[in-house]
């Protein structure tokens, strides 16, 4: 038995890269100038948390660029609803790959737009201090690069905290106390696995797999299987409304539109929730596969005290169906989805800036 869904419906977006998912700014405060902000600079979305406000910003990580001129024709929104449209005198980059900065030019300005739409809603221009999460493996030179960008954006200071740190924040567990806790985050383009303790990371892996590699086996499914070219938005949706880690109970179709590789026409082909599924095995198992590595090297004590809490997930990934449901069969281990996942990491680092003397720890320059 099948489900039809019809593919024009609008649904909102559910993983990392669902850009829709906006927040308005709060309204213009000319007395209380945000000097203290978090920001989850993400391969998808980018977040922006004020100190005492919360989450004011969510915006893809896409900026829309004048080739020939190299000006900026749009970020965020705007420039994701660019994706796969533009002439060829614009194009779309996303600066963000694996979780890093692969064009620092673009993130720089992009950074620095959505500083400006913080930090202008005052009368009182203050250089800001700014928390940025990075990946958990990330290097010496791709931190430098976010660091150098961060500055260069107008950042009087700079402090950094990992991902699944922030993670692990955000969703409530006890970090801070000798108590192990694990904490997954499936982003964009990275998955942060941590095993946590005492103010730090004990054990961690990270892999440069997330959404954007589950987008990626969707294209070449589609390529492969029915000779169907589909751009990343296509795939997105796909993903979103058929993507799942374990078999459903009823599957459910929906029809994809794309140039048929054939014929260069334009073609509609129905698909399953099944196939997706397949197309996106590798994947997912590369995630499972990381995960039980970062069990292998935890200690006796800390992998107890996981067995009796349990794993948490975290990230837009999260949200793909049955991946809770596949970790516990492949770990035997409880695991819950945080209620918000895609505000875990930047709603963590929010609760640093309300509690330094807590959680200051966590943090480096």
């Amino acid at each position: 038995m099948t489900i039809a869904i019809d593919a024009n419906a609008s649904a909102e977006p559910q993983f990392e890269g669902g850009g829709d998912r906006r927040r308005k700014l709060p309204p213009r405060r000319l007395w209380r100038p945000a000097t203290e902000l978090a920001v989850d600079l993400g391969t998808a979305n980018t977040l922006v948390l004020v100190k005492g406000e919360g989450v004011v910003l969510n915006e893809p990580s896409v900026a829309a660029v004048d080739r020939a001129t190299g000006n900026i024709m749009g970020i965020g929104l705007e420039a994701k609803r660019m994706l796969g449209r533009t002439p060829d005198g614009i194009i779309a980059i996303r600066p963000m790959k694996d979780g890093v900065i692969a064009n620092f030019d673009v993130a720089e300005k992009m950074l620095r737009h959505f500083l400006r739409l913080i930090i202008d809603r005052t009368i009182f221009k203050v250089k800001p201090t700014v928390i940025v999460c990075v990946p958990s493996g990330i290097t010496e030179v791709e931190r430098r690069a976010v660091r150098d960008s961060a500055r260069s954006a107008g950042v009087k200071r700079l402090l950094m905290v990992a991902e699944p740190m922030a993670a692990a924040i955000g969703v409530g567990l006890p970090v801070d106390t000798p108590v192990g806790s694990m904490v997954i985050d499936i982003g964009g383009g990275t998955t942060n696995i941590a095993v946590i303790a005492l103010g730090g990371i004990v054990c961690d892996a990270s892999i440069r797999t997330g959404g954007d590699e589950l987008d990626q086996a969707i294209v070449q499914f589609m390529r492969k299987n029915y000779s169907l070219l589909i751009g990343e938005p296509t795939a997105e949706r796909i993903k979103i409304r058929l993507g799942s880690a374990v078999p459903l109970d009823p599957e459910v179709e929906m029809d994809v539109k794309g140039r048929d590789l054939v014929s260069g026409l334009p073609k509609t082909v129905r698909i399953d929730s099944s196939g997706v599924r397949d197309a996106t095995q590798e994947p997912i198992s590369r995630i499972v596969n990381a995960v039980r590595r970062a069990l292998e090297m935890t200690p006796p004590e800390l992998a107890s005290d996981i067995l009796e809490r349990g794993i948490v997930l975290t990230g837009g990934g999260s949200l793909i169906r049955g991946i809770d449901l596949l970790l516990i069969e492949e770990t035997g281990l409880p695991v819950r989805v945080d209620d918000d996942p895609l505000t875990s990491v930047v709603r963590g680092t929010g609760r640093i800036l309300d509690d330094f003397s807590r959680y200051g720890s966590v943090l480096t320059t």
